[in-house]
């Protein structure tokens, strides 16, 4: 069978790459048209009609100044869709995007799936309208997605958590404690506290200030900076100059393993966090405003950000936002959690209880399986 699959960001063309995976082992026939990245080309035996690099535009202004681009690769797609007539259009996150290809496919009768639900639950809801209307079959990866849809009488699968099964593999890889510290050169013996300001320049440039403040309060400890990949060194220079922080390099998972606490800009490292068992203050700073974070408090919906609360349905992590985010602030949650206190065990108690929430169903294969079944269902009846 043929199937379509789109992905417009990095994570989702790791993600993506597994779920061809999958979907190769129970149809050996399988063919595939993608617009992603290396990696799912790499599992498709396909170049992308579009690479992921082109596509990933976020903001208003960004978005604007780009909208040719965008239309041409809008236009690819739906050429696909047309003139290729996939038994399957499956699509991974990157909403904006998606959402006019599931419109334009639904039209034409091609069974649609989304896997990795957009984040409708925290702003956007409006969105919903248009996957109940245009989207087959959703495949979520938070286990309260699918209750959120059934308010709004639409469902929805969970079907596993990817980041579970990609941390359980890379923690069975990582180095030894020892090991890890005669690489980078610190001293085994003292506490490492590892600084994640993100993967995008303005997260770098907004949270990286403020968590550097808040570490170096703390000369006992080792500062350890995860560099994300495509970030230019002297992005990191600019704050980094008369410290003793150590800059590591493609190595995050491993530092934040053995990291005594982390600093962690809100996103989905904050649940990779959780996984590899690191106690975190969670940090997104942007401008610091209140008056910002009064409005998007009213837009976004619930009480939680981070995805460590969302899934516990409890405050497991402290969630620093905007002008709550400073440097005493964190400071007074760091020096609690460095400690052996009360918080430091209430935290790692919690994220026991995100592992529950989470399972242990592999989200690629569980997805693969659904999808192969609908359109075998469906071509079964014609």
């Amino acid at each position: 069978m043929k199937y379509l699959i789109i992905a417009g960001e990095a994570s989702g063309d790791l993600h993506g790459s597994e779920l061809i995976k999958s979907i190769s082992t129970i149809d050996d026939a399988a063919e595939y048209r993608i617009l992603g990245g290396d990696l799912m080309a790499a599992a498709a035996g396909e170049s992308p009609l579009v690479h992921y690099r082109e596509m990933a535009h976020m903001g208003f202004i960004d978005v604007a100044r780009h909208l040719k681009p965008i239309f041409g690769f809008l236009r690819t797609a739906k050429e696909a869709v047309t003139h290729w007539h996939p038994d399957a259009l499956i699509l991974i996150d990157y909403p904006s995007f998606n959402l006019k290809v599931a419109k334009y496919a639904h039209k034409l009768g091609i069974p649609t799936f989304y896997f990795i639900s957009p984040k409708v639950w925290v702003w956007k809801e409006w969105r919903v309208k248009a996957i109940k209307r245009d989207v087959d079959t959703m495949c979520c990866i938070l286990p309260f997605e699918p209750s959120f849809y059934r308010k709004h009488d639409y469902k929805a699968t969970y079907v596993g958590n990817p980041t579970v099964a990609e941390i359980s593999r890379a923690k069975s890889q990582m180095l030894s404690h020892e090991a890890f510290c005669q690489k980078y050169g610190f001293d085994p013996e003292k506490d490492i506290l590892g600084l994640v300001p993100g993967s995008r320049i303005k997260e770098i440039n907004d949270n990286l200030p403020t968590m550097l403040e808040a570490a170096l309060r703390h000369p006992d400890c080792q500062l350890a900076l995860a560099a994300a990949p495509g970030i230019d060194q002297s992005v990191y220079d600019n704050y980094l100059h008369n410290t003793k922080v150590k800059v590591v390099m493609n190595d995050t998972w491993t530092l934040v393993h053995h990291s005594r606490v982390a600093l962690v800009t809100s996103g989905t490292a904050t649940l990779e966090t959780a996984l590899l068992d690191t106690p975190q203050v969670a940090c997104y700073r942007m401008n610091g405003s209140k008056w910002l974070y009064r409005f998007y408090r009213k837009l976004l919906k619930g009480e939680y950000v981070t995805l460590p609360n969302l899934i516990a349905n409890q405050p497991v992590i402290p969630e620093l936002l905007l002008h709550h985010c400073s440097a005493d602030n964190i400071d007074r949650h760091l020096s609690s959690l460095i400690a052996d206190t009360a918080e430091r065990h209430q935290q790692l108690d919690g994220y026991a209880v995100i592992k529950n929430q989470l399972g242990t169903n592999i989200a690629a294969d569980t997805t693969a399986q659904i999808i192969f079944n609908k359109i075998t269902s469906k071509n079964d009846n014609r």
